[in-house]
């Protein structure tokens, strides 16, 4: 409440006689009204309060009183409306107690909002005439809803205001939210029914085939909130405490059932066809652990990249989306309880997602306790599985070369190809986002750069000259597709500088290679690079276990040339020790991971 000390006592109480003291109404105020809750001795005075009150309230509007007064109001509203917004807005204290009705006829102009000189006129925006509504034919009822509204009593305009006078504030909320959801309203949800509440149940009795009083009968409410709560049907909506986990709340129990635990979740499995799923969270913890288990369960397969995040102090929100699921995940500290939910639910059902979710969410209560620390600690184990949840994993893992100071990679295009995103990295951190720079489609080679510069331990160095048949050779590359978070040195020999059908530009290769290799680096025993290994070939023909191809140095360069990269050229400096050779293959290999 803001109230200000304007002069010493007399002075005050003669200027709030003046200010406040109510008028009487004239003839011209036979129709809309205002609720008036405060009179300041200064317009900049008036416009900070009104910036207050406008925060928790609507229909907020600032009138000259002509006497160097200036009135915050709230309206307008018909005389009805005004009083029972005046009951229910002082009820709660989110106005003043010595707050009342206000005629229009008492105001000298308008200050705010801008751009008025004075009030409207009563009779410009009177409410609608309190006649019973023509006649029409209703449609028939189809289903339960229907049969219970036909049983409820017709009412008056007259009889349906009284009627809704017996609401709760919540009663008039869950009506503005239900207006709200049906397209037609989208004010404050405040329980006051004022113009912009009035003119959104009239469009939505003329969307449904009533008259468009501005005022819903009994029956007329129950049909709107019908509407609101049908998309549920199905769903077995009901409350069920967790005792466990420490949670109650309204859950689908129609599509989902309990179905294990695993600190700190409890799980709640479809029991259809719906691809839904409900995990709650339950774990004892500070703020540090809910820093943690916000950051673990973005790397969750069931928790989609993109959509927003948000993370305070105590609690966090996440948001995914996919093409196939939305995911909703929130949590909160508490007494050193951390609690919350993670809902999945099918995309493309979003209207009946968001119900449920409003429901999940206003129905959240914490229960005392929290899940054990060894809840479900028999349960299987696995390096792709966090307490029970699947990793987010990429499609696919395949190999690199750091071939630019600021992080650019040699590739192969069949590693990028069809990806919603690429990254690169070590596969122990997250990987780094990147664009693709240059696709050779003849070589079936890819240069990648990260979208951020980053500052790679070393680059590789093409070979200026053809290497020896029946050389020693290494190949560096990410074997297991980042399983062990750093590349796999293997030996072998080169058995020729052609292909099978001696095409230019191949090298065959005696070596034993996996499919995440693919990619990676060859080198002389010199370190330099002599080639990038190639994918295996679909073929009818089988080849012997030991042939793979590379692309020899000269494409290699070639192809980082016409990408705008200067290749580093090896110097041709004697054979590395195993060691030394092994350590450069490591710093100069990148692990190359495609997203969905």
């Amino acid at each position: 409440m803001i109230r200000y000390l304007i002069a010493p006592l007399a002075a005050l109480i003669l200027a709030l006689g003046l200010a406040q003291a109510p008028q009487r109404a004239t003839a011209q105020d036979a129709g809309e009204v205002y609720v008036q809750i405060q009179a300041l001795p200064s317009q900049a005075e008036a416009l900070q309060a009104i910036q207050f009150y406008e925060r928790g309230l609507s229909d907020v509007k600032g009138f000259s009183l002509g006497n160097g007064f200036y009135a915050i109001v709230l309206g307008p509203y018909s005389r009805g409306d005004a009083g029972q917004v005046l009951r229910v807005l002082r009820s709660e204290s989110r106005i003043p107690p010595d707050s009342y009705i206000a005629y229009p006829s008492w105001f000298a102009g308008q200050f705010y909002p801008a751009g008025q000189d004075s009030p409207p006129e009563a009779a410009d925006a009177a409410p609608p005439a309190e006649t019973a509504p023509a006649p029409e034919q209703a449609p028939a009822p189809s289903d339960s809803l229907g049969a219970a509204l036909s049983n409820l009593p017709d009412e008056s305009p007259a009889e349906a205001r009284r009627s809704e006078a017996l609401l709760s504030r919540a009663e008039r909320d869950q009506l503005q939210i239900a207006l709200e959801w049906s397209g037609v309203y989208n004010g404050a949800i405040d329980g006051a029914f004022g113009r912009g509440t009035r003119s959104a149940m009239a469009e939505w009795q003329q969307n449904n085939g009533h008259e468009p009083s501005g005022v819903l009968t009994t029956a007329q409410r129950a049909e709107l909130l019908g509407q609101y709560n049908a998309v549920l049907e199905g769903l077995g909506l009901a409350s069920r405490a967790d005792a466990r986990a420490g949670i109650r709340m309204d859950m689908p129990l129609g599509v989902l059932d309990f179905d294990r635990y695993q600190a700190p979740f409890a799980f709640y499995a479809p029991t259809g066809e719906l691809a839904a799923q409900l995990v709650l969270i339950s774990q004892e913890g500070d703020q540090d652990t809910l820093y943690g288990l916000y950051d673990i369960l973005q790397t969750l397969q069931i928790v989609p990249e993109d959509g927003p995040r948000q993370r305070g102090s105590r609690d966090f929100r996440i948001e995914g989306r996919s093409a196939s699921v939305v995911t909703h995940a929130e949590a909160s500290l508490e007494d050193g309880e951390i609690k919350g939910f993670i809902l999945v639910w099918p995309a493309g059902d979003s209207q009946r997602r968001t119900r449920l979710l409003e429901q999940m969410q206003a129905s959240f209560t914490r229960l005392p306790g929290v899940l054990p620390h060894d809840a479900g600690a028999g349960a299987e184990q696995s390096v792709d599985l966090v307490a029970g949840l699947e990793i987010r994993k990429p499609l696919r893992g395949r190999s690199g070369v750091y071939v630019g100071a600021d992080g650019a990679v040699l590739t192969l295009a069949s590693a990028v190809s069809g990806c919603g995103r690429v990254t690169i990295g070590s596969g122990l951190e997250d990987g780094v986002a990147t664009k693709i720079a240059g696709l050779d489609r003849d070589t079936g080679l890819a240069l990648l750069r990260p979208v951020e510069p980053l500052a790679p331990m070393a680059l590789a160095e093409v070979a200026t000259v053809s290497p020896r048949i029946s050389s020693e050779i290494v190949l560096a590359g990410y074997s297991y597709e980042g399983l062990l978070g750093a590349p796999s040195v293997t030996w072998g020999k080169l058995a020729d500088v052609r292909g099978l059908d001696g095409e230019e530009g191949v090298s065959r290769l005696e070596i034993h290679a996996l499919p995440g290799d693919a990619g990676g680096p060859v080198f002389d025993m010199s370190g330099a690079l002599i080639g990038l290994l190639q994918a295996p070939q679909d073929s009818a023909r089988q080849l012997p276990d030991g042939v793979a191809f590379a692309t020899a140095p000269l494409a290699l360069a070639e192809m980082l040339g016409a990408a705008g990269v200067s290749p580093r050229a090896a110097s041709g400096s004697a054979a590395l020790t195993p060691q030394a050779l092994t350590r450069h293959a490591e710093e100069v290999t990148v692990l190359v991971q495609c997203w969905e």
